[in-house]
């Protein structure tokens, strides 16, 4: 095993090689993360980890304008074990094809289930959770989910409730993982 082939089996974060999104290798700690051995994730779509179908198309249409920008996306977000099980997910990618960013790319996922416990949540919250977690205001994720801010206000102050937070520095501390 060479010097490259050695880092990336023993990294000390979960990766794998994806073309054209289908996981073509992967190491140990991300087999961990989704449950199961490096072999089981060979030649499989990377969908399958997806919580659904929707997740996975609208998560690839924000992470592809982002890579055809900067050749790179990242992002924290409920992904799928393959026993079914959801958690929190801290997702990096870098394309090894900027002209085609999905068609060869590296990417890390951490697992952040014991510094953000799941909370279950709709769609819609979970978009909404996310892009608060960034800063952007209840306009600003208005326009990003084709929302009014009066409906983007009414999913915050569900997010309230649902993370026992009073105001929304807690809540997104809590979102976060932060310690308050």
């Amino acid at each position: 095993m060479n010097i490259a082939e050695t880092a990336f089996h023993h990294a000390p974060v979960g990766l794998c090689l994806l073309e054209n999104r289908v996981i073509r290798g992967c190491n140990a700690l991300f087999a961990g993360v989704f449950g199961g051995a490096p072999a089981d994730y060979a030649d499989r779509p990377v969908a399958e980890l997806y919580p659904s179908p929707e997740d996975y198309e609208r998560i690839g249409a924000r992470g592809l304008r982002a890579m055809r920008d900067t050749g790179h996306y990242a992002d924290e977000r409920v992904m799928r074990r393959t026993d079914g099980a959801l958690f929190w997910c801290r997702v990096r990618g870098h394309s090894l094809t900027p002209e085609d960013p999905f068609r060869r790319g590296i990417w890390s996922f951490a697992d952040l289930s014991d510094e953000r416990p799941l909370v279950a949540l709709t769609r819609r919250e979970r978009e909404v959770a996310i892009l608060t977690c960034r800063g952007m205001t209840s306009k600003e994720i208005g326009l990003e989910l084709a929302l009014s801010y009066r409906t983007v206000e009414a999913y915050r102050a569900r997010l309230l409730e649902k993370f026992q937070a009073r105001k929304l520095a807690e809540l997104v501390a809590k979102l976060s993982g932060m310690p308050l």
